[in-house]
């Protein structure tokens, strides 16, 4: 039960009144700008919803599973997403009402 871009795109602009390629434009747009900005190492921070950054991994080493052998694991930058506790308890409040 996943949402695709399309379904999103088709939910905004039913709920807008906006137009499917108005409304493509906007999420692209978004998108875009989100993109951009993590390229940047800047912050989003959109109240209510929740926070994009990037995040740093040290280098370490880890595991090779098939013959256990030590492998060294290069740093690198990772984009997370932490959402806002109202968010947070809004899908826990959701997802414990479907299961009464």
């Amino acid at each position: 039960m996943s949402m695709t871009k399309a379904d999103l795109i088709d939910q905004i602009a039913e709920g807008t009144g906006l137009t499917k390629i108005e409304t493509r434009a906007v999420v692209e747009g978004f998108m875009t700008a989100v993109r951009g900005a993590m390229k940047e190492g800047r912050r989003i921070e959109l109240r209510e919803f929740g926070v994009f950054e990037v995040q740093h991994r040290a280098p370490r080493t880890g595991r090779n599973p098939q013959t256990n052998e030590p492998v060294e694991i290069e740093d690198r930058y990772k984009p997370v997403f932490r959402p806002s506790d109202k968010l947070s308890d809004a899908v826990d409040a959701a997802h414990k009402s479907d299961e009464e």
